[in-house]
C-alpha cells in the first residue's frame, strides 16, 4: 500500500468536505465551509492510494514560532494502518522546514498524538485568538473535552 502525500488545491474541496462530514455531525471535527477551506486551502496535506482521498490534516501557523495540527481525518477501512501517523510526520516536516518551533493539537485521541511525541499542556495556555476563532464555533463550546497537546520540534 503505497500513501502518496500532496498539497490539497481547491478542485480537493468536495471530496475532502464528503471524507469528513461525518466527524463534523458527530462534533469531533470542526465544521469549515468551503470558503474557509479554499481560504486555508495551503495549508492542508492530502493522503492518496491510487488516487483515492483516504486522509487529509491541516498545519495551521498561529505564530512565527507555533503552528496547530487541525482536522486531522482518516477515512473509514483505512483507520488502523499507521496512515494518520504518516501524515502527522509529514506535516510536522513542513512544520520544521517553516521555521515553527512547536506544533499543537486540540483532539480527543490523546493517546494517538502521545505517540507521536506530544505532551499534554493545560487549555490556558492555548493562543486566545485561537479560542475566540475556532473554539467559539464548535457546538460543545464551553463544555470542552478535547486535550491540547504539544510538540517542541
Amino acid at each position: 500500500m503505497k500513501i502518496e502525500f500532496v498539497k490539497a488545491t481547491l478542485s480537493d474541496i468536495p471530496r475532502m468536505q464528503e471524507l469528513v462530514l461525518p466527524e463534523v455531525q458527530s462534533g469531533v471535527i470542526l465544521e469549515r465551509n468551503d470558503d474557509e477551506v479554499a481560504t486555508n486551502i495551503r495549508s492542508y496535506t492530502l493522503a492518496l492510494i491510487n488516487n483515492e482521498l483516504v486522509g487529509f490534516c491541516a498545519l495551521h501557523v498561529h505564530t512565527a514560532d507555533l503552528g496547530e495540527i487541525r482536522s486531522l481525518i482518516i477515512k473509514e477501512g483505512f483507520r488502523g494502518k499507521k496512515i494518520g501517523e504518516k501524515l502527522i510526520n509529514k506535516v510536522l516536516e513542513e512544520a520544521a522546514s517553516l521555521g515553527l518551533k512547536r506544533v499543537l493539537s486540540l483532539t480527543y485521541k490523546q493517546s494517538f498524538f502521545e505517540r507521536l511525541g506530544f505532551v499534554e499542556i493545560p487549555k490556558e495556555s492555548l493562543p486566545e485568538h485561537k479560542i475566540w476563532a475556532d473554539c467559539i464555533k464548535c457546538k460543545h463550546f464551553p463544555i470542552c473535552n478535547e486535550v491540547s497537546l504539544i510538540k517542541n520540534l
